[in-house]
């Protein structure tokens, strides 16, 4: 479904600042593939999934969907196909806004807008139908800013919204990495029933190894702008999480321990 044939991406190209962000990468990423993606600290996870989204363009390489070409592709005209959650559980919603006038902005994204209603009857049952899934008594709380959730409720808000529309292609960028332990599990847990539910094509960027392990049918383990390993399902399950610190170790001795998360 996705292709990416020799990426790169070149910040500050031809100055002192030059940095090679993705370095001739390659990735094909089947249908329904859930890919759990880890690296550590500037291997390019995230410009990995910029790309896809089309927030960066690629400075050499083809990105292909359904085996067209996109590079030129703008994220606009990407967001009917493409949809994001994001590290911080403030980026994905408006904090002046209500609930309910979030959500009416998260069905029409990658939608022709106009002068019209964007409430109504039909919209807010729709919207409850949806929040009462999270089970947190947000569906009764329509009329409430955002900003009066907690950073859990907002991103398991976030994640509803970002999966309410038609979509192929679901990138989660290390969502859970502000959320305490028993949210975390929450957000993990509501993440996978949605991908299972809705069959997306999901790449999931994630600093733990152990969410790297126990989620997802594929691993990539990204460094210096490349996929240094690919692990199918079948080899990604008999894996550990000391296998993947002693594979970082052998790629990269100076590696600091703390840029990766065992549990």
């Amino acid at each position: 479904m996705i292709s990416l044939q020799n990426i790169n991406i070149i910040f500050s190209q031809g100055t002192p600042l030059e940095t090679h962000a993705l370095n001739d990468l390659n990735l094909e990423i089947k249908d329904n593939d859930f890919i759990t993606v880890i690296g550590s600290n500037g291997a390019g996870k995230s410009t990995l999934l910029n790309c896809i989204a089309g927030a960066y363009q690629p400075t050499s390489g083809n990105i292909q969907f359904d085996k067209e070409i996109v590079n030129d592709l703008p994220a606009y005209k990407r967001a009917s196909l493409v949809s994001r959650v994001f590290q911080d559980p403030l980026a994905g919603t408006c904090e002046d806004l209500s609930i309910e006038e979030n959500f009416a902005l998260a069905i029409t994204r990658g939608q022709k807008r106009g002068l019209r209603p964007a409430l109504g009857a039909k919209n807010r049952e729709y919207f409850k139908d949806q929040l009462k899934i999270l089970n947190l008594g947000l569906e009764n709380r329509l009329k409430d800013k955002v900003a009066l959730l907690s950073g859990g409720q907002r991103q398991a808000l976030s994640l509803l919204m970002s999966t309410s529309n038609p979509m192929k292609i679901f990138l989660p960028d290390e969502h859970t990495a502000a959320l305490d332990p028993k949210t975390t599990q929450f957000v993990l847990d509501l993440t996978q029933k949605i991908i299972t539910e809705k069959n997306f094509t999901t790449l999931m960027v994630t600093h733990s190894m152990r969410q790297a392990l126990d989620y997802g049918n594929r691993l990539i383990m990204l460094h210096k702008g490349k996929v240094l390993f690919d692990f199918a399902e079948e080899e990604k399950s008999k894996l550990t999480v000391n296998d993947l610190l002693t594979m970082f170790h052998k790629v990269d001795k100076d590696l600091v321990q703390d840029e990766l998360v065992l549990s």
